[in-house]
């Protein structure tokens, strides 16, 4: 028997949904009231896959509601989708002939259905990304101050310093949001063990990379985006290089990874080693990157605190 799958195509204002192989379509407000009409709706045809696109928060509120009524909903990634539409030879683009497409994919790719975080990680994640937020204002307003008329630095130096004391500000909350829960908590002492893992790293692992600890290194590795890949070609072999993954996770674990170089011993051997070797600043930094992150899968994975011979065994 064919499986019903939905496609739902969001946009701030509305929700666009197909529903295959029976061919219904119908739109929705993205609104509460909106979201409760298309739960019920889709209640009645009892989907086995429900689809929606990651669009920078707009799914979620439609994502969270799908979710208490206990519908298999599954957020997929838009580039995938823009891809599998692109290898079909789809270029027109309507809301309802996205939703449509995200539909097929999801019917052909089966994406795994996961939960979703509680309102406690969900808040984890707010205060974590709105840091990054507010770090990538304060390098735009050092830049801009640089370059900037001497009437209006004043301006711009008031504005500084109003981003750092919000920074320091959510540095705060982080940490007190991730020693109020035990389980946070433990596993919080449990990656702050590492020599070059702080609070803000810590805590975007948490709520970002749930994963951490359940996969094998190179699956690890490639959902963070570190693992390079081929490009090779007949004859022609290039330059590996690393692709896709979790963007926001990458951030942090390349300052971390920083910090370890200068202070943790086992990530420093092995900077100068590649540096040695030839390699060029990047290309090692991105090996550590990709060390660091195995080595606290391997702790996580363990339940078993920082020692220098994770940096030989970890797996």
């Amino acid at each position: 028997m064919e499986q019903t799958v939905v496609g739902i195509d969001t946009s701030k204002d509305r929700l666009d949904v197909v529903i295959i192989p029976n061919e219904q379509q119908q739109s929705f407000n993205n609104d509460d009231a909106g979201c409760e009409q298309l739960a019920s709706w889709l209640e009645e045809y009892a989907p086995d896959l429900i689809a929606i696109e990651a669009t920078g928060g707009y799914e979620m509120l439609a994502v969270s509601t799908l979710s208490i009524a206990e519908l298999p909903i599954v957020v997929v990634n838009p580039r995938q989708v823009r891809n599998y539409a692109k290898a079909l030879g789809k270029l027109a683009k309507t809301d309802m002939i996205d939703a449509r497409v995200i539909a097929e994919f999801a019917h052909n790719v089966k994406p795994d259905v996961r939960p979703l975080p509680d309102d406690h990680s969900m808040a984890l994640k707010a205060i974590v990304l709105r840091r990054r937020q507010l770090i990538e204002m304060l390098v735009s307003e050092q830049n801009r101050l640089k370059i900037s008329h001497r009437r209006v630095q004043p301006l711009i130096c008031k504005s500084i310093d109003w981003l750092k004391v919000q920074i320091a500000n959510l540095d705060k909350d982080i940490n007190k949001t991730l020693r109020s829960s035990p389980v946070w908590r433990e596993k919080d002492d449990l990656l702050s063990s590492f020599k070059g893992v702080g609070p803000v790293m810590s805590a975007s692992l948490i709520c970002l990379l749930p994963e951490l600890g359940t996969l094998n290194r190179k699956k690890i590795s490639a959902l963070v985006g570190v693992c390079p890949y081929n490009r090779d070609s007949g004859y022609f072999r290039g330059r590996r290089s690393i692709y896709g993954g979790r963007a926001q996770i990458r951030s942090v674990l390349y300052m971390s990874t920083l910090a370890s170089i200068r202070h943790n011993p086992v990530i420093k051997a092995m900077y100068n080693r590649l540096r040695a070797a030839g390699k060029v600043a990047k290309v090692a930094i991105v090996a550590c990157m990709r060390k660091l992150l195995t080595i606290l899968n391997a702790m996580v994975k363990n339940n078993q605190k920082w020692d220098p011979n994770w940096g030989i065994h970890a797996k």
